[in-house]
C-alpha cells in the first residue's frame, strides 16, 4: 500500500516554527498513526502531530489528508487489510510509537427501526475497528516496553442519546478495551486512555439548523461546541511523556455537558 502526500523538510520545520508549543515538543520524534484523519477531528489530531515534528501516518478510506501526513488505504473492518497497513507503516516509517483510534462512523436510528444491519455496521467499525488497530500496534510497543494508545469515544457513549444505541453501544465499549489493555500491557509501558468529545465544531454540526444548535448548546455549561483542536490538545497530552502515569482513564471533552457519566 503506497504511502500519500508528504511535506518536504524545509515545509515540516516551518510549520514546526510556527506551532504553539506542545507536550511532544521536547521529545523524540515518533511514528503516529491516526486512523480516519481525512477530516474532522481525526484531521486536526494529525495535523498537531505533524505541527509538533512527528512522523504522521493514517489508515483511511479516501479523500484530502493534511500535508504532511503518510496515507495507507485500509479499511478497518478488513484485518488483512488493517495488518498489511501497518506492516508498511513500519517498513517505511518506522515502528509505531502512537495509535490514535479515531475512525468511526453513525448510522443513526430509533430503537424500534434500527435494523441488524445498522447495529452490526456501526459496533464492527467503531469497536471491532478499534480492536483490529490496537492489536496490531500494540505488537510492536510491546517489543519496545512503551507505547501510547488513545480511543476516541464519546459522551454518547456514557450520557446515551436517543437514536444512538449502535453509537453509544460502540463508544462505552471502548472504556472498558482501555481499561483491559491498561491491566494486560501497563507494565511494559504502555498506556490506553479514551477521550470523550461532546459537540464540536465540525460540518456535520454545522449542517445543524440554527434552532437546533441554540437547544444543545443551552444543555452544555460552557454554552457552546467544543473547536476540533481543544480535543486535539487533550489527545496530544495523553500522548506525551507528562501523561506516563496516566492508564485507563477516560477525558470528558464537552463543556460539562457529561459531568463524567
Amino acid at each position: 500500500m503506497p504511502a500519500g502526500p508528504t511535506t518536504s523538510a524545509d515545509t515540516r520545520r516551518s510549520t514546526v516554527t510556527d506551532a504553539p508549543a506542545t507536550p511532544s515538543e521536547a521529545e523524540t520524534p515518533r511514528v503516529v498513526v491516526v486512523t480516519g484523519a481525512a477530516r474532522g477531528i481525526g484531521r486536526t489530531i494529525a495535523e498537531r502531530f505533524v505541527a509538533a515534528g512527528d512522523t504522521v501516518a493514517t489508515l483511511y478510506r479516501g479523500g484530502d489528508l493534511p500535508a504532511g501526513v503518510h496515507g495507507f488505504v485500509a479499511d478497518v473492518t478488513d484485518s488483512a487489510a488493517v495488518d498489511g497497513a501497518f506492516a508498511e507503516i513500519e517498513k517505511t516509517l518506522g515502528p509505531v510509537e502512537v495509535l490514535v483510534a479515531n475512525a468511526g462512523v453513525t448510522r443513526d436510528q430509533l430503537l424500534m427501526r434500527m435494523s441488524d444491519e445498522d447495529f452490526e455496521t456501526v459496533l464492527d467499525v467503531n469497536l471491532t475497528g478499534t480492536f483490529r488497530c490496537v492489536r496490531r500496534a500494540s505488537k510492536g510497543m510491546i517489543r519496545a516496553r512503551k507505547g501510547r494508545i488513545v480511543l476516541l469515544g464519546s459522551v454518547i457513549g456514557l450520557y446515551g442519546g436517543p437514536g444512538q444505541v449502535n453509537y453509544s453501544s460502540s463508544k462505552a465499549a471502548l472504556v472498558g478495551m482501555a481499561r483491559s489493555i491498561t491491566r494486560e500491557l501497563g507494565g511494559r509501558g504502555i498506556t490506553a486512555n479514551v477521550v470523550a468529545p461532546g459537540f464540536v465544531e465540525t460540518d456535520m454540526t454545522a449542517a445543524l439548523p440554527e434552532a437546533t444548535q441554540k437547544e444543545y448548546k443551552a444543555s452544555i455549561p460552557a454554552g457552546r461546541f467544543a473547536s476540533t483542536e481543544e480535543v486535539a490538545g487533550v489527545v496530544q497530552f495523553l500522548a506525551s511523556d507528562a501523561a506516563a502515569y496516566v492508564s485507563g482513564a477516560v477525558i470528558p471533552v464537552d463543556g460539562g455537558l457529561g459531568m463524567g457519566h
